[in-house]
C-alpha cells in the first residue's frame, strides 16, 4: 500500500501539520488523517480522495480546495497544496520530492 507522510511548518503562524496520506485497497482512492495545532486545519476531516481526479481537477473543482474554503480563512495557507501533493503522491501519481517556498 501506497503512503505519503508530510510535515508542513506553514510560517509566520508557527502552525505545525502532518498530513497521511494512504493509498485505499481499491488503488484510487487515498485516505487523508490530518495533525496538526491549527485548529482551522483539524476543524474537519478531509473527505477520501479519488487520486487522479484530483490531481487532475481545476482548482475550483477541487475537492481539497473546496474543503479548504470551507475551513481555513487564510488563502495563503501552504496546506491545501500539501495535501495535493500527499495525495499526488500515495496515488502513484508523481515522485515524493519536497516543494520549497523561500521569500525573501
Amino acid at each position: 500500500m501506497s503512503e505519503c507522510k508530510t510535515t508542513v511548518k506553514a510560517g509566520v503562524c508557527q502552525k505545525t501539520t502532518t498530513i497521511y496520506a494512504t493509498l485505499a485497497d481499491d488503488m484510487m482512492t487515498v485516505n487523508i488523517r490530518i495533525e496538526s495545532d491549527c485548529p482551522m486545519v483539524s476543524k474537519t476531516p478531509v473527505p477520501p480522495i479519488v487520486s487522479w481526479e484530483e490531481v487532475g481537477a481545476p482548482f475550483s473543482e477541487s475537492k481539497v480546495y473546496a474543503w479548504a474554503t470551507e475551513n481555513i480563512r487564510h488563502t495563503a495557507c501552504p496546506v491545501p497544496c500539501a495535501i495535493v501533493k500527499s495525495v499526488e503522491a500515495a496515488g502513484d501519481l508523481g515522485l515524493k520530492r519536497n516543494v520549497t517556498i523561500d521569500l525573501e
